[in-house]
């Protein structure tokens, strides 16, 4: 039985496979940043664009319930719920209606069962 001797390729195939590799290395580097940046805009640009959409939708509501308020009376009303108000008057806030409620008003459950 013969014994096989591997044969080593030639000194310039190798050397032309590693400058291969190394042309390959520097294309990938040199491709990085600019696609990092392009992936990280669109991503960016998707954000936007639904950010955009989601105000034009609130624009939409507030110009329709805009044009629902014709009368004084109506406009004077929602910008009271908004917290406007008229010169001179002073604004008072009170907090904790909802708790102070539910400890002095009887539930209803409790009034109809003993009427």
């Amino acid at each position: 039985m013969a014994k096989r001797v591997r044969r080593r390729p030639p000194r310039s195939s190798i050397a032309l496979r590693w400058l291969a590799v190394g042309a390959l290395a520097l294309i990938a580097f040199l491709y990085y940043r600019p696609l990092h940046s392009y992936v990280t805009t669109r991503s960016a640009l998707a954000e936007r664009r639904a950010e955009v959409a989601q105000l034009r939708a609130q624009h939409r509501a507030l110009t329709q319930r805009l044009a629902r308020t014709t009368s004084t009376a109506a406009l004077e009303r929602e910008a009271r719920r908004i917290g406007f108000i008229r010169p001179g008057e002073r604004l008072f806030i009170v907090k904790g209606i909802k708790p102070w409620l539910r400890r002095h008003v009887q539930p209803r459950s409790t009034i109809e069962g003993h009427g």
